[in-house]
């Protein structure tokens, strides 16, 4: 005899019947998040006409109109471009200055123009992610005006942090001359340590710490140029403009360390970044004087940070090699340490052509080139009749 069915449990029946399960307890609606965010603008004297402009473009974004933004920063526009998707209204105009400003629409999306003679910002809002993306993309269209890299020229970065984008990499193409034309500003033995750094490989490379040493005008920042044209096929040369900032300021040390790749080579080039007189950060009582910069400083060459990361730290200072903290110079840490000092007298005279103003000590660079100009350096006579060697008033 069959078994007769069985009536089903309360959780099966539960399973088996959505409508027998318990109603769900009802949320609140959310609230717009715009509904939760007070606006509040007052126009005085001191506001300009940029600002007023600028306040109108928020506007529609912040009230969810037009809830989707795309933005994009030009370094070099052709003077010819709007910068303005086609049919765009014009709303607003300003010029102050230096700065156009321009307020424009369409259907569906709103545009600002912030213009500059060279540079300029373009950030677009709309109803919709495509449409934001599809007009920035028609202001943008054919207006980058790049010029044509000359031969003796290199790409460099140089970062910066700007108190309303944050850290910010421009490039900028910079004229570099080859080793072979630079190699007689520098003495012998630094043009030898010199020109063994500018034949480096990635092969090479046993230290993240590149530090350059020596009294001023002596050619570090043109040997730092130069090195940049060297290394170009395998390493992006990035410059910071504010390092006393880098090392406080973990935000920004991390977007450096994370980098921006310039798209010429690859994720895999490596990454130089210049430090130019850094003297308070690696001098000798550096550790009490700047705090933790130090330390990062460190572990952005050889600790966790700098893990994983092809990144190198080239330095210029001032200071001498033994008021340097022993930590930065110790073995092993360094790429390369190169103290560069003037040129004997000798080779001076050779550079110049000429012993007339020359000292019995040589002289630097930038001495050197101060003469051909026909202006005597601060402390070096300039002689107009030959003496006996030896000597010079």
């Amino acid at each position: 005899m069959p078994n007769a069915p069985q009536e089903p449990s309360s959780s099966e029946a539960t399973e088996a019947d959505p409508a027998s399960a318990p109603p769900a307890a009802s949320l609140p609606a959310a609230t717009p998040p715009e509904d939760g965010l007070p606006i509040r603008l007052t126009m005085d004297d001191a506001d300009s006409p940029a600002d007023v402009i600028d306040a109108l473009f928020l506007s529609r974004f912040v009230t969810g109109t037009q809830p989707f933004a795309r933005g994009r920063s030009l370094e070099r526009t052709k003077r010819t471009s709007t910068l303005l998707p086609p049919g765009a209204r014009v709303l607003r105009e300003s010029r102050e200055g230096d700065r156009r400003c321009t307020l424009a629409e369409g259907d569906g999306w709103t545009a600002l123009v912030s213009r500059w003679p060279r540079r300029a910002d373009v950030t677009v809002t709309a109803v919709s992610r495509e449409l934001a993306d599809e007009r920035l993309g028609q202001a943008l269209e054919d207006a980058a005006d790049e010029p044509e890299p000359q031969p003796a020229d290199v790409p460099m970065g140089f970062w910066y942090v700007s108190p309303l984008r944050g850290a910010i990499r421009t490039t900028r193409q910079i004229a570099a001359a080859s080793w072979d034309e630079v190699r007689d500003n520098y003495t012998a033995p630094v043009a030898d340590a010199l020109g063994g750094l500018m034949k480096l490989t990635p092969d090479d490379i046993s230290g993240r710490l590149l530090l350059l040493h020596g009294p001023p005008g002596t050619g570090k920042t043109s040997a730092l140029r130069t090195l940049a044209r060297s290394w170009r096929e395998w390493c992006q040369v990035d410059c910071v403009l504010d390092p006393e900032r880098l090392f406080n300021d973990i935000g920004y040390l991390m977007d450096i360390a994370i980098g921006e790749d310039d798209g010429e080579g690859g994720t895999g080039r490596w990454r130089l970044l210049l430090l130019e007189d850094c003297d308070e950060l690696i001098r000798g009582e550096a550790k009490h004087a700047a705090g933790q910069a130090l330390s990062r400083l460190l572990n952005l060459t050889d600790g966790l940070l700098g893990q994983g990361r092809n990144v190198l730290v080239g330095i210029t200072t001032n200071e001498d090699l033994e008021r340097l903290h022993p930590a930065v110079v110790r073995p092993g840490r360094c790429l390369a340490r190169v103290e560069v000092g003037p040129l004997t007298r000798a080779e001076a005279v050779g550079w110049l052509g000429t012993g007339e103003g020359v000292g019995p000590d040589g002289a630097t660079l930038a001495e050197l080139y101060a003469l051909r100009r026909g202006s005597a350096p601060a402390g070096v006579p300039v002689q107009t009749t030959p003496t006996p060697e030896g000597l010079y008033l």
